[in-house]
């Protein structure tokens, strides 16, 4: 019998943002490689998959403009979620509790030394922020611990729904996700350099326009992360498992509902974008810098997804163009 295609939706063909790469991506990428592997957060075989992820990759398309000291601080951050995620992943709801707990402590108190035999992820948290914050801006560094915390309560309860077997419907589980997806961090260090007042990025259209970049960058990620996820059988936290499972559809339904979805935010991001006011004086320019980095964020999580090897392995590039991919047989525990 033989495996069935699926066509992953071309969900970016008309946003304008094109891709872009930070100059400083190879240094960075060569200096935030050695400093996560120096942890040995992940055993010979986990620390190869996780190379070949290249989350440096995915730092430096969705900050292309920051400096290499801000580029560094990407790069990190990056590597920082994805051992979080790693380890999250495979721990019981208390376990990875006890993991927020640590992170949010030493990214509260990063010249504090970190206690001997805690787990890892608190030190990578404390050592990444304690560089981040030479540089970052007094704002940015406020917004991010904040954000970081919706993250890490978020990712307690995406392990929670995990070990209870829980199948959330599309509205609860965007709720879940839009924290868990990380994003709201990682918009912090698109201002690290910037001074943007909170009254603006409390702005009602700077909040809109946050929420549909956010949606859009889940349905990319899970478009995308969903063959290997639901092989793995850890495809509860996706949305098309979520819309199978609520609409009763198969697999190719759900992927053609979710971007006529994304159509829809898409249509909704630009028009958005379109009414934003300004303010005048030197904050005009970097707010609109920051609302660029968002549109930004959306082709360079599209781009690395593809361009990686974290979900279609060496053949990114040729899926990306043709669009279509075979479904993964289950893996047998």
């Amino acid at each position: 019998m033989s495996p069935q295609t699926l066509i992953i939706p071309d969900t970016l063909r008309s946003w304008p943002w094109p891709r872009h790469i930070n100059p400083n991506y190879a240094v960075c990428k060569e200096e935030s490689s050695a400093w996560c592997e120096a942890f040995k957060a992940f055993d010979t075989r986990a620390q190869k998959a996780f190379n070949r992820c290249d989350f440096n990759l995915l730092a430096s398309l969705a900050y292309p403009l920051l400096n290499k000291d801000g580029c560094r601080v990407g790069c990190d951050l990056m590597n920082l979620f994805f051992v979080i995620d790693e380890h999250s992943d495979v721990s019981t709801t208390e376990t990875v509790r006890e993991q927020a707990d640590v992170v949010m402590d030493a990214l509260r108190n990063p010249h504090t030394p970190r206690p001997a035999n805690e787990w890892v992820g608190g030190e990578v948290a404390r050592q990444f922020w304690h560089n981040a914050i030479r540089t970052a801006t007094p704002p940015a560094q406020r917004r991010f611990v904040e954000t970081f915390q919706l993250y890490m309560d978020s990712v307690v309860q995406q392990a929670d729904d995990r070990n209870s077997n829980y199948i959330r419907d599309v509205d609860s589980y965007f709720k879940v996700r839009r924290d868990t997806i990380g994003a709201k961090p990682s918009f912090a260090i698109c201002e690290m350099h910037m001074n943007i007042p909170d009254e603006i990025i409390t702005h009602p259209i700077v909040v809109r326009l946050s929420m549909l970049c956010i949606d859009a960058l889940i349905i990319g990620n899970d478009l995308c992360s969903y063959n290997v996820e639901q092989a793995k059988g850890d495809d509860g936290h996706n949305l098309v498992t979520i819309v199978m499972n609520e609409y009763q559809m198969d697999v190719q339904e759900a992927m053609n509902w979710i971007s006529d979805l994304h159509d829809k935010i898409v249509d909704d991001f630009l028009e958005t974008w379109h009414t934003f006011p300004t303010f005048g004086g030197p904050v005009d320019r970097e707010i609109r810098t920051y609302l660029d980095g968002l549109g930004n964020w959306v082709r360079a999580n599209d781009s690395w997804s593809f361009e990686s090897e974290r979900y279609f392995g060496k053949k990114g590039v040729e899926i990306m163009r043709t669009r279509t991919v075979d479904l993964l047989p289950k893996v047998s525990a």
